[in-house]
């Protein structure tokens, strides 16, 4: 599988990113202490990301699309 790497300081060529780290912040603050997350917490805010309505995908989901294109029905 091919990588890609974002170059030092060029935020623009990260902004899913950014803004999934937004989305995550509403669930876990800055300074929270990760060790005192249990499994199921990050379980429950990796699921609601993953099956959040995106306008780029045309309002489906992360997981829409991607059990769309291994053609598994959900």
């Amino acid at each position: 599988m091919k990588s890609y790497f974002c170059k030092p300081y060029h935020s623009w060529e990260k902004g899913l990113v950014e803004h999934v780290n937004e989305l995550i912040r509403r669930h876990f603050k800055k300074g929270t202490d990760f060790d005192r997350i249990t499994r199921k917490q990050i379980q429950e805010v990796e699921d609601w990301v993953n099956n959040r309505p995106m306008k780029v995908l045309e309002f489906k989901s992360p997981n829409q699309i991607y059990f769309e294109l291994e053609g598994v029905a959900l």
